[in-house]
């Protein structure tokens, strides 16, 4: 049954074959039988109830395509009566007094919430072992990780203990562990899906996305994620773009003159040899669908780097300062006066990454640096979105590439030199930055420590609201591929 997907899942639902109670009850068992540390609360009251519900409507046909289907959140998402921790000890008792946006919206679709999801310390690290629970281990080989900071969501889809889970993704959080746990997943453009209770690392970066095993699952998702929310500042109105629409009206649409940008910056030094392979094999299976390869370059890829990490941190700097002890969050035990119970409070709240972070993030604001550093970020910012622009729709249609230059690596293989981790993003943050849409589909495999296969992600990058278009381009590779129903052999 766990290896169904959702339209599988639906189609069971609605025809009764199954309900959604026997289904909710079959995951939570997975769940509790894991060893992946891939969830940090579990409810089953709280989820059998909600089933209960799901099979009520759907008795009274009244339900949704997603009703009934269980789905894990990503603990970035607030959620009443559930613990939302950020994976952080500032708050590892909160309780939210409400839900996100993302959360309700799901509920009001019919879908059961299983858990909360283990997650990189306030949504920053790319291999999930910042999470102040312990790090979350890769199905596919339990000494990898599973990438991040949505790595507790890309592990349980990719074990079968969610068919679906939410994620953010900031600077590549969604599309990187997706690719290295081998499952589909999209960061939809900026300001698609509502931050409202979206716990914040970086506004103008961070942005929700759907996780599953396939294209088509993902665009079922966004079809009830997605939507314009007046309590989102950044949320896009209909007149820019965000009108309700059907995301899988595309997944039919064959691929035959689509144009396929291959930046070169995307495949020179520092690419493993293993998924240069893999890439270039799922390029010829667009090519034998009647694509065209077409060789561009975003010349400003390398310089990503550096902006991402003056921006984000900036950003943390000013979100993360509201946690100080007063209204919610940790708190020190020990202190002599107000200033003392900050510095105590936050310094025993906060992890090594996090603080790291705020030190860089507030470093760029002061007085003096803001214009060296943040201001010249900002418009290093603004030439790689021209970057984009110049290529997709006058010389390409969509832009493709690994997500990662390597596989998923060793626990702990980098954990004392943050900077090796940050360059693993080279891929994924010029498009975050860009704000543009982009999501990983598996492609194959790599090869890990002791010859394990660890999986590979292809990107695909799109147009600004080109997620229809995206889905559709990945659905049809996956009509010819079956990498995405490949699964752990000890699941």
């Amino acid at each position: 049954m766990h290896n169904n997907t959702l339209k599988q899942l639906s189609v069971l639902l609605q025809s009764k074959q199954v309900s959604s109670t026997e289904l909710a009850t079959h995951y939570l068992a997975r769940v509790k039988a894991s060893n992946l540390n891939a969830f940090l609360h579990v409810d089953e009251a709280l989820t059998l109830a909600q089933a209960a519900a799901a099979d009520a409507r759907i008795a009274e046909g009244s339900a949704g395509p997603l009703a009934g289907i269980p789905i894990a959140h990503k603990d970035i998402f607030v959620t009443r009566d559930w613990r939302s921790t950020a994976g952080s000890k500032m708050l590892g008792n909160y309780t939210s007094p409400f839900d996100a946006t993302v959360v309700s919206k799901f509920a009001q679709a019919g879908m059961v919430t299983l858990g909360k999801l283990n997650c990189d310390e306030f949504a920053m690290g790319s291999s999930n072992e910042n999470s102040a629970f312990g790090a979350v281990r890769n199905p596919w080989d339990k000494l990898a990780v599973p990438g991040g900071s949505s790595g507790g969501s890309a592990a349980a889809v990719a074990a079968r203990l969610a068919p679906a889970a939410t994620g953010t993704d900031t600077g590549g959080s969604i599309r990187q562990p997706a690719a290295f746990c081998g499952i589909t997943g999209i960061k939809p453009t900026y300001g698609r899906v509502s931050r409202f209770g979206m716990i914040a690392f970086a506004s103008s970066l961070d942005q929700g996305g759907p996780m599953a095993q396939t294209a088509e699952d993902c665009a079922l998702l966004l079809n009830d994620m997605t939507g314009f929310d007046e309590r989102d500042s950044t949320s896009l109105t209909a007149e820019q773009g965000n009108v309700r629409e059907d995301y899988t009206r595309e997944l039919a649409t064959p691929l035959k003159g689509l144009r396929i940008g291959l930046p070169k910056e995307y495949f020179g030094e520092g690419l493993a040899a293993d998924v240069e392979q893999a890439v270039r094999a799922a390029l010829d299976e667009f090519v034998k669908l009647g694509a065209t390869l077409v060789d561009i370059s975003l010349p400003r890829t390398a310089l990503s780097i550096p902006a991402y990490y003056i921006i984000a941190p900036a950003e943390a700097s000013s979100n993360l300062s509201r946690f100080d002890g007063v209204r919610y969050g940790h708190r020190a035990e020990k202190y002599t006066n107000l200033n003392d119970m900050y510095k105590k409070s936050r310094a025993e709240g906060f992890g090594p990454e996090v603080q790291r972070r705020i030190m860089v993030g507030t470093y760029v604001l002061c007085h003096g640096y803001y214009d060296a550093y943040y201001v010249q970020a900002q418009k290093i910012r603004r030439m790689i979105a021209d970057d984009f622009k110049a290529a997709l729709g006058s010389v390409c249609d969509v832009i493709m590439g690994p997500v990662a230059p390597t596989v998923a690596w060793d626990l702990g293989a980098k954990s004392n030199d943050p900077v090796a981790n940050y360059l693993a993003d080279i891929y994924t943050l010029s498009t975050s930055l860009a704000g543009l849409p982009g999501m990983s589909v598996p492609c194959g495999f790599g090869q890990g420590e002791k010859n394990s296969k660890r999986p590979v992600g292809l990107q695909i990058i799109g147009n600004y609201f080109g997620e229809a278009k995206l889905l559709g381009i990945a659905h049809q590779y996956q009509q010819v591929t079956d990498w995405h129903t490949r699964a752990p052999s000890d699941i």
